[in-house]
């Protein structure tokens, strides 16, 4: 029905109340102790490099606008196999940003100043949730789990609210950090001191500070296309429109939070040691701006509350589309009949994220899993779309741009580089993680699909062996990445830049034209395009 339907200013608020979540609480603090001052650096770098992936899927969801695309695309030019890893780890990244934003709330509910809040503190022990601050997190994910559960048109007008909320205090923030406790010194004098750490502290401050999973939510737009208004022409402005503004934001957030900070404390510490629990409370509550602090108190709440509803319905979303694919049990994806909310992918990822957080108690830890697992998904976008141009040409394409010849192997070479950037040993930690679905698939396959083995690892053989190169880089790397330092820095990054060029190359060329390019063709018949 159209009122069920998602406008463009919707999916501009939703995506926008997944994109200001936890990760401008946290993430200017965690940036600045890897990467002091030129941490500014590394927000614009994560803002370009998910622009440019973005490119990709704007090709591929006006394309294909359906719920839950993401999971599908893949498969499309590829094959099954490929599909399930690309959509698995895309499920595994979206579900562990519900107890992320969980344990956001509940961080700084246990930093709260006030003597009648004192019970909030046993929430947290050594920068971990405690077993009391567990049961809190699962009641806010529970929580999530209700807003979604009735339908689209509560959750746009919850999600709309909130944007706008979580749009005016991170920009007040900034104009109130910038204006009261300004020091330009905390910038350096030159690059040395402007870049403490070098630049391989930039690149790390990318994978490890929250920058990814602070961007990534642009694919909220995509996922929920099914559900919007003239999809095709609400992908792409969704995106862009969100994206931008998320930036732009972000950016001035850190330029006001290495403004802010005490340069005496930083003097004698350095920026490694600058560690606050609630960073920007904390700083206003430094400067005498408590009515700041008390603004930031509530919108630590808030904004991840948003984030966590939204990632809610996309996580839902993408397991339900995975069982489209045929390797997931068909009535996790069943849609309740008068809302057409999949409410049973609902709460299988409500089980699976209490389980994440239950042994993932921080914060920084769950961000680098969502970041890793998010570009092994991610690894495929950019091979899918130049893939599907050289399968089908014909299909109709809303958003086709020539510049995709030079964006998709810049954004894949990029992708291997921010899964390296992660440190040994996380990177092989999530890619076992990623892989670790893979018994699900091949007993669908062996039961149900008999598709033959042969075809499969033609379309998915290329991301197979890319992870284990990528894990056996990352533990002769560079020391500065967690490495043996046998590949010395940037000696390593030249290795992953060239392997990636050839893992482009291969990947294209073992696109599969099989079945499921007439599953797409049903999908894109439906495309309508401007002046047609």
């Amino acid at each position: 029905m159209r009122q069920q339907k998602i406008s463009l200013f919707s999916g501009v608020m939703l995506a926008l109340s997944s994109l200001i979540g936890s990760g401008w609480l946290f993430g200017s603090g965690a940036a600045a102790r890897v990467a002091g001052p030129a941490a500014i650096i590394s927000w614009i770098i994560g803002a370009a490099i998910m622009i440019l992936i973005a490119f990709n899927y704007v090709e591929l969801g006006t394309m294909f606008p359906e719920s839950g695309g993401m999971s599908r695309f893949a498969q499309y030019s590829h094959g099954p196999l490929l599909g399930f890893i690309a959509a698995w780890a895309n499920w595994v990244s979206l579900v562990t940003l519900l107890p992320i934003e969980a344990v956001a709330c509940v961080q700084y509910m246990s930093t709260w100043p006030w003597a009648w809040a004192n019970w909030t503190k046993h929430f947290m022990a050594n920068g971990a949730i405690t077993t009391a601050g567990l049961m809190v997190v699962f009641l806010i994910m529970i929580v999530f789990t209700l807003i979604n559960f009735w339908s689209v048109k509560l959750l746009t007008h919850f999600t709309s609210l909130v944007a706008v909320f979580k749009l005016l205090i991170p920009s007040l923030t900034i104009l109130t950090l910038i204006i009261t406790g300004f020091h330009a010194g905390n910038f350096g004098h030159n690059t040395t001191t402007f870049m403490p750490y070098g630049t391989r502290g930039i690149f790390e401050a990318v994978a490890v500070s929250g920058i990814i999973l602070s961007y990534d939510a642009f694919q909220t737009v995509i996922n929920m296309a099914g559900e919007m208004v003239n999809p095709q022409k609400n992908i792409f402005k969704g995106v862009w429109i969100s994206l931008t503004i998320t930036a732009v934001i972000y950016i001035l957030l850190q330029v006001a939070f290495v403004s802010a900070v005490d340069p005496a404390s930083l003097a004698k510490y350095g920026w490694h040691e600058i560690n606050y629990a609630s960073p920007f409370a904390d700083l206003a509550i430094l400067l005498g701006l408590h009515w700041l602090s008390l603004l930031l108190y509530l919108d630590a709440f808030v904004s991840p509350f948003g984030t966590g509803v939204t990632f809610v319905a996309t996580s839902a979303r993408t397991l339900a589309a995975m069982t489209r694919n045929g390797n997931v049990p068909a009535w996790v994806g069943r849609m309740n009949r008068r809302y057409m909310i999949p409410r049973f992918a609902m709460v299988a990822d409500l089980g699976l994220a209490m389980v994440l957080v239950y042994f993932f108690r921080d914060w920084s830890k769950l961000a680098t899993v969502v970041s890793i697992s998010t570009f092994v998904a991610y690894a495929t976008g950019p091979v899918t779309a130049v893939a599907l141009r050289k399968l089908r040409p014909d299909f109709k394409r809303p958003f086709n741009s020539k510049h995709l010849a030079w964006v998709a192997p810049l954004s894949f070479v990029l992708t291997d580089l921010v899964i390296y950037w992660a440190m040994w040993p996380t990177t092989v930690e999530v890619i076992g993680i990623v892989l670790l679905g893979l018994p699900i698939y091949f007993y669908y396959d062996l039961r149900y699909n008999h598709v033959p083995m042969r075809r499969q690892l033609k379309g998915a053989g290329w991301l197979l062996v890319n992870l284990i190169f990528i894990s056996g880089v990352s533990y002769l790397g560079s020391a500065g990445f967690g490495g043996k330092d046998v590949l010395k820095y940037p000696y390593d990054f030249i290795v992953i830049i060239i392997a990636a060029i050839f893992f482009y190359l291969w990947a294209v060329n073992s696109r599969v034209n099989g079945p499921d390019l007439e599953v797409a063709a049903q999908v894109n018949q439906d495309v309508k395009i401007e002046n047609e």
